[in-house]
């Protein structure tokens, strides 16, 4: 197709090709994905090589200063002038060394047994044995150490070289007090990013990997340290939350994941177009009191959500005020089982949701409707254009290709939307039909929570975070790269 043939399609013709192209080029990418993680890891060892190699040059081209350094760090900056630089260095390895002597080498040497010994009593005492929790969580922080050493020392062994490179072209290195001046100035922004950055290596990654290795030990109610250990049992969890058989917990994976993704696309594309549709509304000339209508919508975002869906989830209660009237009226003649039947359940909960995220989009596209070029309209009106073609030729397009990102993250947002579903029904109505204490109203994040704070099953809860996690970032992939703000970027420059 030629580049003339396509600019002739229309917008919903150019969306279909781009998704059928985008499919059709999944084999290709997966082969080019691989490609690239080849040449990533050819990199990564060929970068190993030539740092082993360079490790041995420096040894034999070093002077004593240098060589001593391989065993004591900083001894280099020490014996060269540059005392604050050899005191971090020095500082650090007294610790590392200290840490793996006291905790480290223990840790790591029960890392892959995650204990042996079990806590017990012998007569009145307690005799306290190995805690596996503490076993994974500290081995794992002892790796990050070690790796952390090895970084360091590699630094002290390049900065040794260049300081010697200094001296040896007759000029002066730089003084402690130099380097604190550095820091203050054109290094400020590692100074800056140096608390941040150890803040989401201990509260960030540390965590993620240690809830990554928690998916494949028994770690669960019936194995809880100190009194019980936990062991390592590889794939087992999975292939028990991914199982085929009825009534298991694969079966209930498959009903909760499905109602989660249906949840999620009403839950977005309903909000969006209604929220677009008010604020067209409420933008179109003739309209009076404008700033009161936003303002009355406004006021759902400012009651919090805690107050407002415990109240509305009473409301809609068997004995609630809805039910209630809806019967005094003789509009119907029992209650509408709104929390108690799934298919109420879940409608409801949609329904509501528009009340809590209407508001959102409504400001979000007042804003923007406010910037499209009113010449647009202009011309279009002169060409005959009616309303709803120029919705479909001038607005939507534009305010696909401004919100194309928010649609997206809003999308993965309503996937792991745990405030609107716990506080509305706690996943309610509940089955013998589903596992792990599921109900139909569940999301993966709800049913996450209730597998971790009611079922204390710590192992199948972080196999759903990483199921979880994998779900969202296949679908933001898929999506990212076929909205307009990405493929047609040269269409609003």
């Amino acid at each position: 197709m030629t580049d003339l043939d396509y600019l002739k399609m229309s917008k919903w013709a150019r969306l279909a090709h781009s998704f059928v192209g985008f499919f059709a080029s999944i084999p290709s990418k997966c082969r080019d994905g691989f490609k690239k993680l080849g040449l990533w890891f050819v990199r990564l060892f060929r970068s190993i090589a030539d740092n082993l190699v360079d490790l041995v040059d420096t040894f034999v081209k070093g002077d004593w200063k240098t060589r001593l350094s391989y065993l004591v760090m900083g001894f280099g900056s020490f014996a060269r002038g540059q005392w604050g630089r050899g005191l971090l260095f020095f500082l650090f390895q007294t610790v590392f060394n200290l840490y793996m002597v006291n905790f480290g080498v223990a840790y790591l040497g029960k890392l892959n047994t995650l204990g042996t010994l079990e806590t017990y009593r012998e007569g009145r005492r307690t005799i306290y044995g190995d805690n596996s929790f503490f076993i994974l969580l500290y081995g794992v922080l002892t790796l990050f150490f070690v790796l952390a050493f090895i970084y360091t020392w590699r630094a002290n062994i390049r900065q040794n070289k260049v300081s010697q490179q200094i001296l040896d072209s007759g000029k002066k290195l730089k003084s402690t007090k130099d380097d604190l001046k550095s820091l203050a100035d054109e290094q400020f922004h590692k100074t800056l990013l140096a608390l941040p950055t150890l803040g989401v290596l201990v509260f960030t990654v540390l965590p993620i990997i240690f809830m990554i290795l928690v998916a494949f030990t028994n770690f669960d109610a019936t194995h809880q340290p100190p009194s019980k250990l936990f062991t390592w049992v590889g794939w087992d969890n999975f292939r028990q939350l991914l199982s085929s058989d009825s009534a298991s917990y694969g079966d209930t994976f498959k009903q909760v994941l499905f109602w989660t993704l249906l949840w999620a696309f009403f839950a977005t594309f309903l909000n969006y177009f209604l929220g677009m549709m008010v604020a067209i509304m409420i933008n179109k000339k003739g309209i009076k009191l404008k700033k009161m209508w936003r303002t009355i919508l406004v006021m759902t975002i400012a009651i919090p959500q805690f107050v407002s869906l415990l109240y509305v989830s009473k409301m809609f209660a068997q004995d609630g005020l809805i039910n209630t009237y809806l019967m005094k009226w003789g509009w119907i003649a029992s209650p509408i089982p709104f929390w108690t039947d799934a298919g109420w359940a879940r409608f409801t909960i949609i329904l509501i949701n528009l009340w809590i995220g209407i508001p959102y989009l409504m400001l979000i596209a007042t804003g923007i409707l406010m910037n499209i070029p009113a010449d647009l309209y202009e011309s279009a009106r002169i060409d005959g254009a009616n309303a709803f073609q120029m919705y479909r030729k001038i607005t939507l397009p534009y305010m696909l290709f401004v919100t194309g990102p928010y649609l997206l993250t809003s999308f993965t947002g309503n996937i792991n939307n745990f405030n609107v579903i716990f506080l509305l029904t706690g996943g309610k109505p509940l089955s013998l039909e589903l596992s792990g204490n599921a109900g139909y109203t569940d999301l993966l994040i709800t049913w996450l929570y209730k597998m971790t704070v009611n079922d204390t099953n710590y192992k199948l809860a972080a196999v759903m975070g990483i199921l979880v996690f994998v779900v969202t970032a296949v679908i933001n992939l898929l999506v990212y790269n076929l909205i307009p703000s990405v493929k047609n970027e040269e269409d609003f420059q």
